[in-house]
């Protein structure tokens, strides 16, 4: 998110490595009514569509069956088996289920993967026999997918065929808990013109198509404005399409709710309303930010909240999961007990009047507020405003700084293990291997545990596809992997060969920038994204040299590889990521230079 907390040590990692794991998850029975209602045979043919989009005209030697009883209740299970023709059976609780059973055969026995940079899914003339069947079933009841953020820097301009190619990655990757945030404008805009507000009074409130985020967070106001109705239309649309192919796969998921930012010409239409401003939000003026708050024992509060439900319902169906973040890198107005429980309660009465069996989804970005505000006092307080059961907050940033051992795990409310990546959707080589091997296993564990699920939440998509492709493996994973086995499983898969060249580099990767153990965060290299500044330092947590050697060996592998898709992307973006670490020397050489008045070390460093 643009305007972020210092990240801290990784203190909580520690403390977790010293638990011991006997404690067991709790169960939730008021989530019990968060399941698909869509027939097996509905799930069915949504799965065979996953596997026609994949594999195309091989599609005919895979059999597919969804049967809810195959596993455990509130688990996913898929199973594995081959047919007396030769075929592949592949049977699942739900269509995720069987899409999930498909990926992990076509990866473990046909060394093949699909991921965003594109897909090695040559699959060899006979299917390969399973001779015993496999039966795997989820760790967890949710697998959570999306930052609020991801909507802007990634999803903005999407049409239907690149959602629909999303929506596959998803089922692919075991996601039953998607964010689905499209059209929600066109629904407010329903609600507020029945309130009596015109298109001019919502052209200074919606933001721009790649500002929508934080615009729906509160954080600014019409910037990047004001957006055309074809646009508004159009996502109707689409979300239509999206929820439709979400629903008929068996997910469940998140769509919006109200959080109490209202449009500013609330104070004329309603001139006793009882609303405040926010504070000003990551360096904009008061004409894009300070938005405007509606009270929350004000009884429009409620009405608006249940009107904005009922429309979402009328218009697209539901899962029953609201998602409604009001404090998001704000400071609330007061932190006292009193006040954070009735925003909570505010927030969820409004949900409720709309759907009665509403479930609140919150990001927990705003407990990681580097100014303190967020105190256990303050954070139970918002968090058990809700009953028990009711409230699903997403531990944003759980692979950096963990937030439910700070606040007792979340003091009963269910929550899920995310591993945030990518701030700014910036483009750069990272990740914490070690932290996705060991710490959702841990949290799983820790004493009184609320965790139901592992979740995915990048600011931004199209990057470091390992990571994702590891940290997806968790949904099944019964515990740590060997890294440097799995590593090689991954190169045949990505490559669809055994390449020496091209294991060097992935070892060399995985072991370094890929096992960032120091606290760092993505973000901090990318000097192509920041404002210039005299102040450069450069703090690096690998030695560029690593780099250098794997991009080598890159450069060896492209003898025989040069041909595959995926190698071709990830020779680009660790020849990019290389030469943005050489410029940062330059850029870093270049100040220096400027600040003892060395005008030949300047230009010398800056043709460079």
């Amino acid at each position: 998110m643009a305007s972020r907390a210092m990240l801290l040590p990784l203190v909580f990692l520690a403390v977790l490595s010293t638990v011991k794991l006997t404690a067991a998850v709790r169960d939730f029975p008021e989530l019990s009514h968060l399941k698909t209602k869509t027939s097996p045979d509905v799930q069915r043919e949504a799965a065979r569509g996953v596997i026609s989009r994949l594999v195309k005209d091989r599609a005919a030697d895979f059999d597919v069956d969804v049967n809810p009883d195959l596993g455990p209740k509130e688990r996913d299970t898929f199973r594995l088996s081959s047919t007396k023709d030769g075929k592949i059976l592949i049977e699942g609780t739900t269509g995720v289920a069987v899409s999930m059973g498909l990926y992990y055969y076509i990866k473990y026995w046909c060394n093949a993967q699909r991921t965003w940079a594109g897909q090695q899914t040559e699959l060899p003339p006979t299917l390969p026999v399973i001779e015993k069947p496999v039966v795997i079933t989820s760790n967890d009841r949710f697998r959570y997918y999306k930052n609020v953020c991801t909507e802007s820097y990634s999803f903005a301009f999407w049409q239907w065929d690149r959602w629909e190619q999303e929506i596959d990655w998803m089922a692919l990757h075991g996601i039953n808990m998607p964010l689905a945030f499209a059209g929600q404008e066109a629904i407010f805009q329903r609600v507020y013109f029945q309130l009596g507000f015109n298109q001019t009074d919502l052209d200074e409130h919606f933001g721009g198509p790649a500002f929508l985020a934080w615009a729906r967070m509160g954080n600014m106001r019409g910037w990047g404005g004001p957006l055309p109705q074809a646009w508004i239309t159009s996502q109707l649309i689409l979300q239509h399409q999206i929820m439709r192919r979400m629903f008929d796969l068996g997910m469940t998921p998140v769509l919006g709710g109200f959080a109490g930012h209202v449009p500013a010409a609330i104070t004329r239409l309603y001139p006793h309303a009882n609303v405040t401003r926010l504070g000003l939000w990551a360096g904009f003026n008061s004409t894009y930010s300070g938005t405007y708050l509606l009270d929350f024992e004000d009884p429009l509060f409620k009405k608006i909240g249940g009107l904005f439900i009922k429309e979402t319902i009328n218009e697209f169906g539901t899962a029953h999961l609201y998602n409604a973040d009001t404090f998001n890198e704000m400071t609330p107005a007061s932190n006292s007990s009193e006040y954070l429980s009735r925003a909570g309660r505010a927030v969820f009465q409004g949900m409720l009047a709309g759907d009665e069996k509403a479930v609140w989804v919150m990001q927990g970005w705003l407990f990681l507020d580097s100014s303190g505000f967020w105190g256990p006092e303050q954070a139970k307080a918002l968090v058990t405003s809700v009953p028990q059961g009711r409230m699903i907050i997403l531990d944003l940033a759980t692979d950096l700084i963990p937030a439910y051992p700070n606040f007792d795990s979340f003091y009963g409310q269910p929550f899920i293990w995310c591993m945030i990546h990518n701030f700014g959707g910036t483009s750069e080589l990272y990740g914490t291997v070690d932290v996705y091997n060991t710490q959702p296993f841990k949290g799983r564990t820790f004493p009184n545990s609320s965790m139901i699920g592992i979740g995915i939440t990048p600011e931004g998509i199209n990057q470091n596809e390992v990571v994702y492709e590891f940290m997806m493996e968790n949904t099944w994973r019964t515990e740590p992997r060997d890294i440097s086995k799995w590593t090689e499983q991954y190169v045949l898969q990505r490559y669809g060969a055994n390449n020496a060249a091209a294991m060097s580099a992935w070892s060399r990767l995985m072991s370094t920038i890929y096992n960032c153990t120091d606290g760092h965060h993505d973000g901090d290299l990318v000097l192509f994204t920041r404002r210039p500044t005299i102040n450069a330092g450069y703090d690096i947590w690998y030695r560029p040299l690593d780099m250098f050697l794997a991009w080598q060996s890159f450069l060896t592998a492209s003898q025989e590889l040069e041909g595959n898709q995926l190698f071709r992307y990830d020779i680009t973006d660790v020849t990019r990521n290389s030469l943005q670490v050489i410029t940062y020397f330059y850029y870093y050489s270049m100040m220096e230079s400027y600040k003892v008045n060395d005008t030949a070390g300047v230009t010398s460093a800056g043709e460079k």
